[in-house]
């Protein structure tokens, strides 16, 4: 058997919960593989909401295994909050959340010296979300970091004691900021205890294991790929490898075993915090998206930056990831433009490429748009493909075929339910 992968194309926000949701049901075993609370995916149904930030967005399906990947790394205070809702809306979680030993956790003191080196950028800030994952990952790949499976060995207040001591010392070098440490580490300490509570896995062996025996299992990414710390936007990125190539670091599967990788893109464009972004709106039609789409971010609540679609990005994102299959979220929020816009190309000191530029941020890059007429009707009760306005149909055929991936699903609504099937042969079985 092979894994399958969901992941965003743009800059996080794609939609990826909702569509993870509607496929889970098709699998054993959904498993995150990277990114932590800074991550937030939505999900809509039976007129509730619910916002997942470290737990598998296939926790809400009965009967399915849900993993956090080793390549994760977790807020104990963050995910006893999701798991407190998950128990207020009676989901039996108990016997299918799994968590790897080799997860990293985020203390206290990395949050510290998250805010501390944001407020020192001063108008240099990347826009991180202040959860303390870019010094996690620091501590990672220094060899310094306390993982999940630390948490029950003999030793693990005194490793904990020895972390802290060292973020104290690096903190010395910013300016104080405002931070109750001692209220902070208490809460912490008490949702290690539940943390315990959850069936800790050798991540690499258990999945590799359930593949071997036949069991379907789909890696969930988190934020999007042009976040990707190698091959994103650098600076303005994450700290881990947002891409297909990171379910093999962050689960511990070969290469070979990948299958269908499934790429989200929303109709539109939207980034959050800093960074080049050649597509945004400044104008009435990016206020429109934004107030329509509610452009908020699930994690920060942060407004999102608002453009039109990305031809050559998304070109990139496909290319680098793999993608086999596309799905196409949040069309209906231009169900009442006139005119819709792609950029198809980049004119950067007047030469028009197709291809993204080593510096993103700092090249002057124009955008090269294509124009469509809007449909200016309502596409949310649309359930079949055959049912969408042909100038909706044009639209997505025009994407289509610049990407030269089949669209295998629409998105035309929040909700659960709201989801047309393109072609049901090219979804995965």
């Amino acid at each position: 058997m092979t894994i399958d992968v969901i992941l965003g194309l743009q800059w996080g926000d794609e939609g990826k919960g909702k569509i993870v949701d509607h496929l889970a049901k098709k699998y054993d075993i959904v498993a995150r593989f990277q990114g932590g609370p800074n991550a937030g995916h939505t999900l809509k149904f039976d007129g509730q909401k619910f916002v997942l930030h470290i737990i598998p967005s296939g926790i809400f399906r009965k009967g399915i295994i849900n993993l956090i990947g080793n390549g994760v790394v977790i807020d104990p205070v963050i995910l006893e909050k999701e798991l407190a809702g998950l128990r207020e809306a009676n989901v039996d979680y108990e016997s299918r959340l799994l968590v790897s030993k080799k997860a990293h956790l985020i203390l206290p003191t990395h949050r510290l010296l998250d805010a501390a080196s944001e407020a020192a950028k001063g108008k240099e800030k990347i826009g991180s979300t202040l959860k303390g994952i870019g010094p996690t990952y620091m501590d990672k790949t220094g060899r310094n970091g306390l993982r999940i499976g630390d948490i029950y060995t003999d030793d693990f207040r005194e490793k904990y004691e020895q972390l802290r001591h060292k973020h104290q010392q690096l903190l010395s070098i910013y300016p104080k900021i405002d931070f109750d440490l001692e209220a902070l580490e208490k809460r912490w300490f008490e949702c290690i205890e539940t943390l315990k509570k959850l069936s800790a896995v050798d991540g690499e062996y258990y999945i590799n294991e359930a593949l071997n025996s036949g069991k379907k299992i789909l890696a969930e990414g988190a934020q999007g790929s042009m976040l990707d710390i190698d091959f994103g936007t650098y600076p303005f990125v994450t700290s881990s490898n947002t891409i297909t190539a990171g379910v093999c670091t962050g689960l511990g599967v070969a290469p070979q075993r990948i299958g269908e990788v499934i790429g989200i893109t929303k109709a539109y464009c939207t980034r959050v915090g800093s960074g080049a972004f050649p597509t945004e709106l400044h104008d009435e039609a990016g206020a429109e998206l934004a107030r329509v789409g509610q452009e908020f971010g699930a994690t920060t609540g942060r407004p999102r930056r608002c453009g039109w679609i990305d031809i050559p990005a998304l070109k990139y994102t496909i290319m680098i990831n793999g993608v086999t299959q596309l799905v196409i979220t949040k069309i209906d929020v231009m169900n009442d433009l006139a005119q819709i816009k792609a950029a198809t190309a980049y004119d950067i000191n007047g030469e028009v490429q197709n291809t993204l530029p080593f510096d993103f941020n700092n090249d002057k890059i124009k955008p090269v748009y294509t124009s469509y007429e809007g449909w200016k009707t309502s596409i949310n009760d649309v359930t079949d493909f055959d049912e969408f306005p042909s100038k909706t149909k044009d639209f997505i055929q025009a994407l289509e075929n610049q990407l030269n991936v089949p669209i295998t699903m629409i998105s035309n609504g929040p909700e659960r339910t709201k989801l047309v099937l393109r072609d049901a042969k090219k979804v995965v079985n």
